[in-house]
């Protein structure tokens, strides 16, 4: 038998490079998703059947400080990940507490617009301009929802057993997550508010 089958550092190496591996796979699936979903948007967008359009319905600064609260997350939580290296479980925990805020601060102010559009008689149904919209921003705002459940799960894990080499594989699967949720909002960010903007 081979010395490099015998020793557990590499299976171990291997466990979490198989774990991050399949992770990106589930990644790329959810690419396609928003792939369909952007799409979809794009085709859509311009069918108002008489409703208000895009410059109309959304609020550029409003959209602009939910962009800064997600952006900012993504920074907190690359904090995490450096105190993750170095072995510092309380800066982990903080930093994803940090994290967390900012990610209910654009859950909220997503909710608070999508209550704002529905009072106003703009739900889903209004066309399927906004209809699309919804689905799409929507779909983001579910993601962002569980990554902060999955976030809870990990800063009681970090308190609970510190930062073993199961956790910090865990904090890298929610870290390739977290960014990538931060680079599908850009890409809504740019198509849904400020393309419809200038479109309409």
């Amino acid at each position: 038998m081979s010395s490099a089958a015998m020793d557990p550092h590499v299976e171990e190496l291997d466990e979490h490079s198989i774990t991050i591996f399949g992770f990106w796979i589930y990644i790329m699936s959810d690419c396609i998703l928003f792939s369909t979903l952007f799409a979809t948007h794009a085709v859509l967008m311009p069918n108002f059947f008489g409703g208000p359009t895009p410059k109309e319905l959304f609020s550029m600064p409003f959209v602009l400080i939910e962009t800064f609260l997600l952006l900012t997350s993504s920074f907190t939580y690359g904090l995490a990940m450096l105190a993750m290296h170095k072995g510092k479980s309380v800066q982990v925990i903080n930093c994803l507490v940090i994290t967390f805020l900012l990610g209910v601060g654009f859950i909220s102010m997503e909710l608070y617009e999508f209550h704002e559009l529905i009072t106003e008689g703009n739900g889903w149904q209004r066309s399927a301009s906004i209809s699309s919209f919804f689905g799409l921003v929507a779909t983001h705002g579910f993601h962002v929802t569980l990554g902060l459940i999955w976030m809870l799960v990990l800063m009681w894990s970090v308190w609970r057993f510190d930062l073993t080499k199961q956790i910090k594989t865990r904090l890298t699967c929610l870290s390739l997550f977290w960014h990538f949720l931060d680079i599908i909002w850009i890409c809504v960010f740019t198509v849904v508010y400020l393309m419809g903007a200038i479109a309409t």
